[in-house]
């Protein structure tokens, strides 16, 4: 550690020396607007917070409920059956005291007191074994809320729009109820809980006390006072520290995964952007430490003046106390029981104002979990409730005899589109469509109007920018675009179920994914079919000799980060997802740069495997490779989001326009140059 830490620190004192002023001083980050959360701070004061808790509390016992009625409602009994024999208790004490302090011989004495030291015992006895059986109840509760909240947030992750991704707001917003937000959840059920049993226990404590004497009841509420007030004033400042620093930790999180993750390693070092990386990431790493710091300090200074003016609280009490003994206006008994009424009450108190100031605090993040949660429903695709799948639907075990069995709780409802998504079509038209990325300035297709009819092959070509991907994703259905429209005959798209059009297409994606999971599963995606179906698919796209060649065929688990992995090389991976389209045998394919990996030969190779399989199918080719799309029955040439030139490639080439140049300059390249 020590050696490591010596490095760190010559090589911060290295780059200090060798920064200019600027570099040293760092960008102003507070001015981005990543960093920058004061409308959502002025929405944490004391007050609006204090006035939201009965509802967080409220949806903290009905997640709960949804959770484990049983465990439930033997929490919430049980709790409140000992707060009642904890009254029970103090009360019986004044006997035990009374029978003590009269007149008599002592013997005599402590035989009177008997019956209600027995009382006593019981009463003690009864409220440890209910609190003891309520704690079982209640530890049972967090990992089953635990679950329902996972399940959830995967759920609506999964499901949300795909540009809903491409905003920064809702990706801070994903983080926090990813991060502290869902972890609050069972927190936040334990702590309300807490709140519950400690205000049962000082209702008891108090309601003891005011049997006794009125007067002592408002004296022991006041204590409390001060430590709420400083237990709230330090979650609060917990929770603006954190929602402050929320993107510059998603940035730090981002910078220490292109630092410690394998497939980033090799670009690391072959541009030398080590030392970038590390400024970057201390620079951000010093920010979150100062604002640590900072709240640290201010957090003890709310503490301590709790702490002062809730003993001067306690002084009081004690001081009221023996002046109503002084006066004659308590019994001596009544005093003694007063003071086990203070005790308990300050003890139940104290739980109950930790208890609040916790689930404040757990409720400012379980908040952060809720407003995703319901901003994640509201960019849910059109007819999209983000239905469970698998066993989400299925009861929860509660594990214990007769417990009742719980749903998991169903998102929300919407009336799915009215049309049935078609089986195939004749032809896919769209109609002026207009699409603009969230924050861009310029949209990225501007009125494009395509036709592919069923058995074509289609190709989408142009400069980079130029639209072409963003096209391919509104007619895969990733996308919904703004003005226009996209039709399977005379079917709206807009009016279908958009997952249920997606499993009608097949996409092959020049960024796909290298799901760490077996080959056949990396074919399958958890779409039903024979074995053989996946190896023909396997055969067509080239991928069966990659499979050959694994330890384990088949079933060779492709992630080297566990035992038995393997890894592939990218044209390997190419081919595995075009095995992958393939096997989905959809009526339409789109091929997105589905070469980007490939050496000529491979290129060639699969170029033509694609033909092979299009036979009688309808295929959307998009690629730079230009000779590739020579044989398509139709070319639309994007530029900066416009269709500017249609046809075939001899029509193309006649027009001497955008693709003639490019397939010019491409063929060029490759033609023979004397020396």
């Amino acid at each position: 550690m020590g050696m490591h830490g010596g490095l760190f620190s010559r090589w911060r004192r290295g780059r200090a020396r060798n920064r200019t002023p600027q570099e040293v001083e760092g960008p102003k980050l507070a001015e981005h607007r990543w960093t920058a959360r004061t409308g959502e701070l002025a929405e944490t004061g004391v007050v609006t917070v204090a006035r939201r808790l009965p509802a967080l509390i409220g949806q903290a016992l009905r997640l709960a409920w949804q959770a484990s009625r049983a465990d439930t409602a033997v929490t919430l009994s049980l709790n409140l059956l000992a707060g009642i024999f904890t009254a029970f208790g103090l009360l019986a004490t004044t006997g035990v005291l009374n029978a003590l302090f009269a007149a008599g011989p002592t013997p005599d004495r402590v035989r009177a007191s008997l019956p209600s030291l027995i009382l006593v015992g019981v009463a003690t006895a009864l409220r440890a074994g209910l609190q003891a059986a309520a704690g079982w109840a209640q530890s049972r509760l967090e990992p089953q809320v635990d679950r329902l909240v996972e399940i959830r947030l995967f759920e609506l992750c999964t499901a949300v729009e795909l540009t809903a991704l491409d905003d920064s707001d809702f990706l801070d917003g994903m983080q926090r109820a990813e991060g502290r937000g869902m972890q609050a959840a069972p927190g936040m059920v334990s702590y309300t809980i807490d709140v519950l049993t400690g205000a049962v226990g000082m209702v008891a404590a108090a309601g003891a006390l005011g049997v006794l004497h009125p007067l002592l009841l408002p004296l022991l509420l006041a204590t409390a006072l001060p430590e709420g007030w400083a237990s709230v004033r330090a979650a609060r400042l917990r929770y603006m520290t954190m929602l402050t620093l929320v993107s510059t930790r998603r940035r730090k999180w981002i910078l220490s995964d292109l630092m410690t993750q394998r497939r980033h390693a090799a670009e690391v070092r072959s541009f030398t952007v080590r030392d970038f990386l590390l400024d970057q990431y201390v620079r951000l790493a010093a920010r979150v430490r100062d604002a640590e710091l900072d709240v640290a300090r201010r957090q003890m200074l709310a503490r301590l003046s709790g702490d002062v003016l809730k003993g001067v609280a306690t002084a009081i009490v004690y001081i009221s106390l023996g002046l109503l003994l002084w006066r004659g206006q308590v019994p001596l008994a009544v005093a003694g029981t007063a003071v086990l009424a203070i005790r308990t009450g300050q003890t139940s108190l104290a739980n109950l104002v930790y208890a609040i100031n916790r689930c404040y605090e757990e409720g400012l993040y379980f908040s952060d979990y809720l407003g995703f949660c319901a901003e994640a429903e509201r960019r849910l695709p059109r007819g999209d409730g983000a239905t469970p799948v698998g066993d989400r639907t299925a009861p929860v075990d509660d594990g214990a005899p007769g417990a009742e069995r719980v749903a998991v709780p169903e998102p929300r409802t919407e009336q799915a589109p009215g049309e049935p998504v078609p089986e195939g079509f004749e032809r896919i038209t769209v109609d002026d469509v207009t699409f603009t990325y969230p924050g861009a300035e310029t949209p990225s297709l501007i009125g494009v109007s395509v036709e592919i009819r069923r058995g074509e092959v289609v190709a989408l070509v142009g400069e980079n920018g130029s639209g072409k991907t963003t096209l391919a994703k509104i007619l895969a259905g990733l996308y919904d675009p703004e003005g226009g429209e996209v039709r399977w005959d005379e079917t709206s798209l807009w009016r279908v179920d958009p997952d249920q059009l997606r499993r009608r297409i097949a996409v092959i994606a020049q960024d796909h994914t290298h799901w760490p999971m077996t080959a056949r599963q990396n074919i399958s995606m958890g779409r039903p079919g024979s074995d053989h179906a996946i190896e023909q698919a396997a055969v067509a796209a080239g991928a069966d000799q990659v499979i050959d060649d694994l330890a384990h065929g088949y079933d060779t688990l492709l992630d080297r980060r566990f035992d038995g992995g393997a890894e592939l090389s990218g044209g390997q991976w190419q081919r595995l997802a075009v095995a992958r389209g393939f096997y989905r045998d959809a009526p339409l394919l789109i091929c997105d740069e589905p070469t980007a990996a490939l050496d000529a030969r491979a290129e060639h190779s699969l170029f033509e495997r694609i033909r092979a399989h299009a036979d009688g199918r309808t295929v959307l080719l998009i690629t730079h490779r230009l000779a590739s799309v020579r044989h398509a029955d139709r070319i639309y040439v994007l530029d900066h989001g416009r269709v500017i030139e249609q046809g075939d490639h001899g029509t193309l080439m006649e027009l001497d326009g955008l693709y003639a140049e490019l397939y010019t300059l491409q063929a060029s390249a490759y033609a023979h140059v004397p020396d």
